[in-house]
């Protein structure tokens, strides 16, 4: 029988002072070679909207286009208008691994902020769903994060894009708490001890991405937001997994709209 290995292979071997071999430039450099691509750069803001219903709304208005010369193999970028300046979006990208994988070409080619709204379920029983979580903090309870920093238990986001961004709902009237996630790889895998233990650890809400896309941003100094909003208890209660009209688009929408708004018009200094 083989020796068992002491520590998991998610922990060792990372060196995180040094530079990856494969960077997002060169799989950008040949998606343009193989496609016949143009060199066009992102919005300067764009959304990560996993669920997809923010996109489908969009579309289906007739207010976003394909973005024909985005060179990831793996994802659509589309492009809508928020008072006069193109945004971008990338819908369906659920997961720490894929959110990660197009956040780090997005910020390649221009992308300046990056805002990932997702549902999420419930974990603190406070408040009846759905509502908004302006994630402040993530548990780690994924992969990828652990490529970006060293281990911890959560991971921060930066303080004054939180700040910038809680200022600017409040100013436009939305509801929202700010607090922690717990971010997993694994969603059908939310045993009782673990829920629990989030919860003892005052996690308000179980997602699958912040976490990653948070140490990326600490890890490569970039500007990134997450919110969740929490539309389910688990599928415990009879009815659940309801976001309101449009699966929740309007409201979503309403959110990017202050967030994106605030930015571009008193940009935070850069992520420390």
């Amino acid at each position: 029988m083989a020796e068992r290995e002491s520590s998991s292979p998610l922990l060792l071997n990372k060196e995180m002072d040094q530079p990856s071999v494969f960077l997002p430039d060169a799989l950008i450099r040949e998606a343009r070679r193989q496609k016949g691509l143009a060199d066009a750069p992102t919005p300067d803001v764009c959304v990560l909207d996993p669920d997809g219903d923010i996109l489908r709304r969009l579309i289906s208005a007739g207010e976003a286009r394909r973005c024909g010369d985005w060179p990831c193999y793996h994802s659509d970028l589309y492009a809508f208008q928020l008072h006069g300046r193109e945004v971008g979006m990338v819908a369906c990208a659920v997961g720490a691994p894929f959110a990660v994988l197009v956040a780090e070409q997005l910020f390649a080619l221009g992308c300046e902020l990056l805002i990932s709204i997702t549902s999420a379920g419930q974990i603190a029983e406070t408040w009846p769903p759905p509502y908004f979580v302006l994630i402040e903090r993530a548990m780690r309870d994924e992969g990828t994060s652990h490529h970006y920093l060293a281990p911890s238990i959560f991971v921060a986001a930066d303080a004054d894009l939180i700040a910038a961004t809680s200022d600017a709902l409040k100013a436009a009237g939305v509801g929202f708490h700010v607090g922690a996630t717990w971010t997993t790889d694994a969603p059908f895998r939310e045993t009782r001890r673990a829920i629990e233990a989030a919860r003892a650890q005052g996690v308000l809400a179980v997602e699958m991405e912040a976490a990653a896309l948070y140490a990326l941003a600490k890890r490569c100094r970039r500007h990134v937001v997450c919110l969740a909003y929490v539309t389910n208890a688990m599928g415990q209660s009879g009815i659940d997994f309801e976001k309101g009209a449009d699966g929740g688009a309007a409201d979503a929408l309403r959110v990017l709209d202050a967030v994106i708004a605030k930015w571009r018009t008193s940009k935070v200094r850069p992520p420390r």
